[in-house]
């Protein structure tokens, strides 16, 4: 279903239109309310009055992670605090955290933009929604939550973790619609099968997925074992949380941006230029319609790109293309680029491997070395006759070469492949999971 049919499906050109009166809107209300956009402002030297289209756009200045930091934690509000409902904060296990606050108007419209995602998602009202999403100062879990409440979803506000108590709400609840990180959906399907559980039985539809990047390959095997639609839903805590775009199972070929809330760009990650439609690069959102913590031109470092066409669901919104990893998880192996996602999309499907993996960058003689850790599926491991075999049967050296040989005309550089046994790569327990273990000094 389209939850607001008349907004999701606005002719392009009066959607322009409208995100260009509300670009300009903002530009004044941010220069008079931040300080730290009036002095932005005054440094780029553009005044808000020159921002009447969404063409204007670059010439405003860039907002960074940093920024928001260096502000901790009410320096970027632009309401008083006592019109600020609610206040979320990023974990700040890099430093401070970056901290968000909500007026009245800006919850309903976190919820309105969930409620299209379910809508994508294949969800109506009246189905049962388990929210596997953490509660708490993570976005996850309550924007999930009113957004469903809104659609008319009976919400089962579970949390992240605990497999066992989700697998016995999933088969006794009757759930129709789940949400967690598509790590965890694998998780999931493994403890189910290891249970004798067939997801078959379920009366689940779609998996709603996010919080971290998964490949398509990855979507194809969650949804042979789970029997649901794999959907993909985006947000980020400092522009709202999810609800920025989600996928509609029916094209399954991009995330529908809420456009009439956020405009977005791509731009060159080195040189801040944006790039041409259907190019890969760092995704930039402006927060149209926020009061209380309004973004201008928030650098997400997520790298993506963005197709302006119709979709066959109707939904004319903009699609930005699954995030192909950030800006700086990007690996550099002697002198070549290289994401997690590639790796994962080159290893995902071969019969002999689990879905579950690990990188190990370390340093050798000044230069950088990849060590990739694939897990075997458990037919594999016994097929070698178990650790010994894994480490010198001759079949195990050949899957060893041929995924050396992949990840050489794939990624175009050269890594150590170490296959280990099944359930020794990390899994997801709810939240985003951590495959890369960096060794360098």
């Amino acid at each position: 279903m389209i939850w607001n049919e008349e907004i999701e499906t606005m002719d392009r050109g009066a959607l322009v239109a409208l995100q260009s009166e509300r670009l300009s809107k903002l530009a004044a209300y941010v220069y008079e309310r931040v300080p730290h956009y009036k002095q932005a402002f005054d440094e780029a030297g553009v005044s808000p009055a020159e921002i009447k289209s969404v063409d204007d756009v670059t010439k405003l200045p860039f907002t960074t992670k940093e920024q928001m930091r260096d502000s901790y934690p009410f320096k970027m509000f632009a309401v008083p605090m006592d019109q600020v409902i609610r206040t979320h904060a990023s974990s700040g296990t890099t430093g401070k955290p970056t901290v968000v606050g909500y007026t009245r108007n800006d919850i309903d419209m976190w919820a309105e933009c969930v409620a299209r995602c379910f809508g994508m998602s294949g969800a109506k009202p009246g189905d049962i929604f388990q929210n596997a999403y953490g509660y708490g100062l993570f976005t996850g879990g309550l924007g999930m939550h009113y957004g469903a409440e809104l659609m008319g979803l009976n919400t089962i506000p579970v949390s992240g973790g605990n497999t066992a108590r989700q697998m016995l709400l999933l088969q006794d609840f009757q759930t129709n619609l789940m949400a967690c990180t598509p790590s965890y959906a694998l998780t999931l399907a493994d403890a189910l099968n290891g249970d004798g559980v067939d997801p078959a039985d379920l009366p689940v539809r779609s998996f709603i997925l996010g919080a971290e990047p998964w490949t398509e390959v990855m979507r194809e095997e969650i949804e042979a074992k789970l029997h649901a639609h794999a959907v993909n839903i985006y947000g980020l805590s400092e522009i709202l949380g999810p609800g920025v775009s989600n996928e509609c199972i029916e094209a399954k070929d991009g995330m529908h941006l809420m456009e009439d809330h956020f405009l977005c760009e791509i731009i060159d990650p080195e040189t801040g230029e944006p790039v041409a439609e259907g190019e890969v690069g760092e995704l930039v959102i402006t927060t149209l319609t926020k009061e209380a913590i309004p973004l201008i031109r928030y650098r997400t470092k997520d790298l993506c790109s963005i197709n302006t066409e119709k979709c066959v669901c109707g939904r004319t919104h903009a699609r930005m293309s699954r995030v192909l990893g950030r800006a700086d998880d990007m690996l550099i192996i002697r002198g070549v680029n290289v994401f997690p996602s590639q790796i994962e999309a080159t290893m995902l499907g071969m019969e002999e491997l689990s879905p579950h993996y690990k990188l190990i960058l370390t340093r050798k003689d000044r230069l950088d070395a990849l060590e990739i850790q694939p897990e075997v599926s458990e037919d594999f491991f016994r097929e070698v006759d178990g650790l010994d075999g894994l480490k010198n049967s001759p079949k195990a050296k050949a899957l060893t070469q041929e995924i050396t040989k992949m990840m050489r005309e794939s990624l175009l550089v050269g890594a150590t492949v170490t296959l280990i046994p099944p359930g020794s790569a990390p899994r997801s327990e709810g939240g985003k999971i951590k495959r890369l273990e960096d060794q360098r000094s």
